[in-house]
């Protein structure tokens, strides 16, 4: 490919594909220059992750696009098809895996469960510990030899991984079976791209390091009828320096607050109990909506008016919890007790390493305004155990933090080094059988505060929001209560979907059990 044709094909995909007609058409443009290296360059080459033109993004505008519509050429490409979609990590992929399942229902495609079956399998990765990433590279390798013994099946890898340059680059090098990578910032673009995999004889690579834009109105195919995620944001602008979020997932990109609200709406028509509002760092949403003066406190104040029975949000960071959300939250109603409210270290000295922007004080006053506002709330917590050359002294101070705000739960991680970010170039001269030792010891305080958390309910009714069968018995229904602590009882299969009232009857570390008091409503 000569230097002429490399600056038209760079012309072609630094566009906004939005509005680009179709890259069937851009596929038949090139066929007629007759240049097959041209043709391989664009079904190989869209646009490799980059981490250094992510970390120096830019604050370019937004744009909002209202009109996601699936061209006609493509409407029918999965028909007689059938798609699995496999979910690693947080809320936030659960909600991509939605929307691409919506779009490929959209295109004709099946749900199955069985990887023999599919005809499209996507891997819809994590990029926040080291944990997650071997889960999809050992499933990748399960994968090889059906996509051997089929060579039709489209496989391919999304999410927050592909937008790693090292792990595009690991699966050109080791994992050539993958027909499709693509990031997470083009979920929208899904249709091009099955074409691409399907009709092209070369993987397909579309990934962006530039932002993502808003899109409204994509299709979803949600998990369920009783409980809903709805993004308000996108990206991070906080740069913890262990986190690969902001270069994974872009700025922050806030949805307009009439979006948002028009979507619970409807979620509350069509019989949804439950919302849960999605961001990687929601509190901050409204902050880049630089016409309005309108933030999460604001957003959740008109939710607050809508025929919905209960409204969660997460995950916020403490520097951006401001005393209006606070302020909206008292006023209890639909908005639930509960705050996910990571904290990560107990030490102000670790804190400034992480770059979290607050301090072990800063935070505790956070606290000390949310208990004083709502009392009955419940409170847990993300904490990273042995951060680079954390002391025993340091550690401590996490121990005697968790004590003294009294979290009802926490998710507890040893730190893992995500390259890319600045914590793994930082010598780590804390051993590993220290960090596990920490670990055990954080765990059981954890343990014995959710125990006594659970315990303050024995003998009271609480409403329980019934999501199911039990896990571990389908004669046993499910369900959480407003400060997100899981209930089992045994009750009708009716009540599925239905807020009930359950007497506790037993209390454990971790879960309820109880007995419904009171018949469920019929859903209509």
């Amino acid at each position: 490919m000569n230097e002429q044709q490399r600056k038209e094909m760079s012309q072609i995909r630094q566009g906004n594909p939005a509005d680009v007609k179709s890259d069937q058409d851009n596929l038949e443009r090139l066929k007629k220059k007759n240049s097959d290296d041209f043709v391989k360059y664009f079904q190989t080459t869209y646009e490799t992750p980059n981490l250094n033109k992510a970390r120096k993004r830019g604050k370019q505008d937004v744009k909002y696009h209202e009109d996601f519509t699936i061209p006609e050429e493509l409407q029918n490409i999965g028909k007689g098809k059938k798609y699995l979609i496999r979910t690693y990590g947080c809320q936030m992929n659960e909600h991509d895996t939605e929307v691409m399942a919506g779009i490929l229902t959209d295109l004709g495609f099946e749900s199955t469960s069985d990887a023999n079956d599919a005809d499209i399998i996507l891997l819809n990765t994590c990029a926040i510990r080291e944990n997650a990433e071997n889960k999809v590279f050992g499933e990748l390798g399960h994968l090889k030899p059906l996509k051997q013994n089929r060579p039709d099946l489209i496989l391919g890898v999304c999410g927050c991984m592909s937008q790693e340059e090292s792990v595009v680059n690991k699966i050109l090098e080791k994992h050539q079976h993958v027909d499709l990578i693509f990031g997470t910032h083009n979920i929208h673009r899904l249709p091009q791209l099955i074409q691409e995999a399907i009709f092209g004889k070369e993987m397909v690579v579309e990934v962006w390091s530039k932002e993502g834009d808003v899109i409204e109105n994509l299709p979803k195919a949600r998990n369920g009828k009783t409980k809903a995620w709805v993004n308000i944001m996108y990206g991070c602008d906080k740069f913890c320096t262990y986190c690969i979020v902001p270069m994974t997932r872009g700025k922050e990109r806030s949805r307009r607050p009439e979006d948002i609200i028009q979507e619970i709406r409807h979620l509350a028509a069509q019989g949804y109990k439950e919302v849960t509002l999605l961001g990687q760092n929601v509190n901050a949403y409204g902050k880049d909506l630089q016409d309005l003066e309108y933030g999460l406190g604001d957003l959740m104040d008109e939710i607050r008016k809508i025929d919905i029975p209960r409204v969660r949000f997460t995950t916020s960071h403490p520097r951006d919890f401001d005393d209006r959300l606070i302020e909206v939250l008292a006023k209890g109603g639909n908005l639930m007790p509960y705050i996910h409210l990571p904290v990560q270290s107990g030490s102000s000295e670790v804190l400034k390493r992480m770059n979290r922007k607050y301090t072990r004080e800063s935070y505790l006053e956070l606290v000390r305004k949310i208990k004083e506002a709502i009392p009955h709330a419940a409170l847990t917590t993300d904490i990273i155990v042995g951060f680079p050359n954390e002391t025993e002294e340091q550690f401590e101070e996490t121990m005697t933090l968790y004590e003294e705000v009294g979290f009802e739960g926490a998710y507890t991680f040893i730190y893992s080094p995500r390259e890319g970010t600045p914590a793994a170039k930082k010598e780590d001269n804390v051993p590993m059988d220290v960090k596990k030792k920490r670990l055990y010891r954080l765990n059981e305080r954890v343990n014995k505060y959710s125990r006594e958390a659970l315990k303050k309910y024995q003998d009271k009714i609480v409403d329980v929001l019934v999501e199911g069968e039990s896990k571990n018995n389908p004669d046993v229904l499910a369900g959480y209560t407003p400060e997100s602590k899981l209930v089992n009882f045994e009750g009708p299969k009716s009540a599925i979907g239905q807020i009930v009232k359950v007497k506790i009857t037993n209390t454990k570390s971790w879960t309820l059990d109880g007995e419904m008091i009171e018949e469920a409503v019929e859903v209509k």
